[in-house]
């Protein structure tokens, strides 16, 4: 039944591109499943609760105003939560005596950010509309919000999600791609939850806004210094200023952060795209998207080229992640404190 109900949301998702979204038949019947559960919908607090879009701008907003870099804390939060057995904010879990969840992953601990934030969102919803609005519609919808305030496009956020009851450190590990993956393991760790060329490089451009510890990167540095099958030749200078900003002994190697884009680093474009074209990605797992034997190489310059292409896929790409594996109807829960389990 997740097979299915994943095929019926793609298959609106679909739909709402060809401007049946607004059609109220659409809205209420598109998304429901043989059983009668709903599943996910353009409007689904309609009635429930009708101010939760604007409770959670506001709140990202202020995040956002009083620390741009949050914009890329709040998506990066909801692509780790999706990719670990779909969209159901486990990644919110705090661990217990007797729970462990998936904020020691490697590929979360002493990354994810943001949870203060969806705190202060979950307190004002719950207060305004208790028990009513669940975490992973506040992740999906804070991500969505992010890249609006950052300077990129918006869409209509698909509702409906339930949270869940558990989370796995494991599957953390397993399933997340790190930033020194190759092009064979992104690949397929996309292709595992669904998700193909296009979604993985249009999802990538994320990397637009936002900032890398040096531990991310700096093990590579040595061996990106002229051409090589992993990517194009690199700038020479760029290298040199990573490698200078790394070795500082004044600086702790995996507490020193640089932007990912260094022309536009809080503004949502396609100067990422730009950037790999040009031999000036940061990390490995960027580098490897723009090699001469990728086949993604020539979807990274259209993107470099054309960035209302770029918007375009990046919102479908968000919506096809923000689909996977739902629990909707009957199936999770609402947490009142997204930390913990009812």
């Amino acid at each position: 039944m997740t097979v299915l109900n994943n095929l019926l949301v793609l298959l609106c998702v679909f739909l709402s591109f060809a401007s049946i979204s607004n059609n109220n038949f659409f809205t209420q019947a598109c998304f429901s499943t043989n059983h009668g559960d709903a599943a996910l919908q353009i409007g689904a607090y309609y009635h429930t609760c009708p101010d939760v879009e604007r409770i959670i701008y506001s709140k990202v907003e202020e995040a956002v105003m009083n620390e741009p870099r949050m914009a890329a804390s709040l998506l990066r939060l909801h692509f780790h939560d999706c990719f670990v057995n779909g969209c159901d904010a486990s990644v919110l879990l705090d661990d217990t005596s007797t729970f462990v969840g998936e904020k020691t992953a490697l590929p979360n601990l002493n990354s994810l950010r943001g949870f203060d934030v969806v705190d202060a969102i979950k307190s004002e919803l719950e207060s305004v509309c208790p028990e009513t609005v669940s975490c992973a519609d506040i992740l999906a919808t804070a991500a969505r919000d992010s890249v609006v305030l950052s300077g990129g496009p918006g869409w209509d956020v698909l509702m409906g999600r339930k949270d869940s009851l558990s989370a796995s450190k494991t599957d953390a590990n397993n399933n997340i791609p790190a930033p020194n993956s190759d092009l064979n393991t992104l690949i397929t760790k996309f292709q595992n939850v669904g998700l193909d060329y296009t979604d993985m490089v249009a999802l990538s451009g994320a990397h637009t806004i936002g900032q890398a510890r040096c531990s991310s990167f700096s093990s590579s540095l040595q061996g990106r210094s002229s051409s090589s099958s992993d990517g194009p030749a690199l700038d020479l200078q760029f290298v040199a200023s990573l490698k200078q900003l790394c070795s500082n002994a004044e600086s702790n190697n995996s507490a020193t952060l640089t932007a990912l884009d260094l022309a536009t680093p809080e503004t949502f474009d396609n100067q990422y795209f730009i950037n790999l074209v040009s031999g000036e990605a940061l990390l490995p797992s960027d580098q490897v998207l723009a090699a001469g034997n990728s086949p993604t190489l020539e979807i990274v310059e259209s993107y470099a080229i054309d960035p209302l292409a770029f918007f375009e896929d990046f919102k479908q790409s968000m919506l096809r992640m923000g689909s996977l594996s739902p629990l909707t109807g009957a199936n999770g829960q609402i947490r009142p404190n997204c930390r913990v389990t009812n």
